[in-house]
């Protein structure tokens, strides 16, 4: 039934905010140029990768720049189009793509970084046993100014608990979330710092898989 609601909810919101959609990209694509899209391996379900869509945000990163490199310049190379887009998650609408290829669910934990996966231990790798989703429970209960154990913790949560009423539940909290810009950013105000790892080392994702 979830993966039902998915496609039809996916297709008819492509379907009405396409003039939307249209006005970002050309906001976009006169702001940074082309391409309008930022495609990222991101591990779904079970942790087979995919590739992610979403709304560019950013400027182009120097070329062989690290992780830890692009985190420091992340606020510099992020333009006035890409704030507001962050800020009201217009960025995240190219995931409905996601979803209608099945890589991706409306609800559901949020899909983070491949070479995040061996640094889970095995209850946080439990994020992997749903289809990771476009808002979640962290989304709406604090989102990157929360901690990553916080954050984690709540993604397990939600596979323990997810039920279609919970889903509502979090779609409702996610348009007030949205509407009240709150929890799109860390304390800081920066782009939070890469996940480093669990303080359990003996039960990670290597394990498990």
């Amino acid at each position: 039934m979830k993966r039902l609601l998915d496609v039809v909810s996916a297709a008819v919101l492509l379907v009405v905010l396409s003039p939307l959609l249209l006005v970002v990209a050309v906001a976009i694509a006169l702001s940074m140029g082309t391409p309008v899209i930022f495609r990222q391996a991101r591990p779904g379900l079970g942790g087979r990768v995919f590739t992610m869509y979403k709304f560019r945000t950013m400027r182009s990163a120097p070329m062989g720049a690290t992780l830890e490199q692009l985190q420091r310049t992340d606020a510099d190379r992020t333009t006035q189009v890409g704030r507001f887009l962050r800020s009201t998650s217009m960025d995240e609408l190219p995931e409905l793509v996601n979803v209608l290829l099945g890589q991706m669910s409306v609800v559901g934990p949020r899909p983070l970084l491949p070479e995040y996966l061996e640094k889970y231990n095995q209850e946080q790798a439990r994020r992997h046993d749903v289809r990771p989703g476009i808002t979640g429970w962290a989304q709406v209960n604090g989102r990157n100014a929360i901690s990553w154990d916080e954050r984690l913790k709540m993604d397990v949560w939600y596979v323990d608990n997810r039920s279609l009423i919970l889903d509502a539940r979090i779609l409702l909290l996610t348009i007030s979330t949205v509407l009240g810009g709150r929890g799109t950013d860390s304390p800081s105000g920066d782009t939070p710092e890469p996940f480093s790892g669990s303080s359990d080392e003996s039960n990670d994702w290597n394990e498990r898989v």
